[in-house]
């Protein structure tokens, strides 16, 4: 069982800039892929980031958000961060982390195993 806890959501002006943390419980957080989704009211959840398991050597992004996003992540300290800057008022949403213990498309959310409880980010124009 993976607890996984968001923080470092708020309210920015289009241009700004905003760092994410995800903290994980137990000692098994490098053995999982992570990945952040984002949910904007009334629309689905969607794929923002993923990095792969271990040493994170592998990093996947949506395409509207490469080029100003970079995830990251901390496997001694059970942390991973997501770095957004050039902020767009349509990047507001609620964001979520998530892990996968498989090996599945890293976009989809079905397959994540487990998820925080979102932290809200609002980019005013």
């Amino acid at each position: 069982q993976v607890q996984l806890v968001e923080s470092g959501g708020g309210l920015v002006q289009a241009g700004g800039s905003l760092r994410l943390a995800c903290g994980a419980s137990g000692n098994t957080f490098a053995n999982y892929r992570m990945a952040w989704f984002r949910q904007a009211p009334g629309k689905e959840r969607e794929f923002v980031a993923a990095i792969s398991r271990n040493t994170g050597g592998s990093k996947y992004y949506a395409d509207s958000v490469k080029g100003r996003f970079t995830i990251s992540r901390d496997n001694a300290g059970n942390t991973v961060y997501l770095q957004m800057n050039s902020l767009k008022p349509e990047d507001t949403g609620v964001y979520y982390c998530a892990a996968e213990r498989g090996w599945g498309d890293y976009a989809a959310a079905r397959l994540y195993d487990y998820w925080g409880q979102g932290t809200q980010v609002t980019v005013s124009s």
